[in-house]
């Protein structure tokens, strides 16, 4: 797909069916046509990888903190993310 074919609106539908996707709450048609476009599009499959890094590294924190601060966990997320 050359960026002139490229429909951005395309890309802000499925950033808002993200969290589903990853939850697998999507139906088998809604799944395909969000892999059909990440495969398709370079922005939208680094933001997928970024958001599934970012979830798993929130379920490690919760396992590693029985209780942390915000400030805790957003500095440990953060060092995380850029690492």
């Amino acid at each position: 797909m050359n960026k002139d074919e490229h429909d951005h609106k395309h890309c802000l539908e499925l950033f808002q069916k993200l969290s589903e996707y990853l939850d697998n709450e999507l139906d088998e048609i809604t799944c395909k046509d969000i892999e059909k476009h990440i495969k398709d599009c370079v922005p939208c499959f680094v933001f997928l990888q970024t958001l599934k890094r970012t979830v798993d590294l929130c379920k490690k924190t919760c396992l590693l903190y029985t209780s942390p601060s915000p400030r805790d966990v957003t500095k440990y997320l953060v060092c995380r993310l850029i690492l």
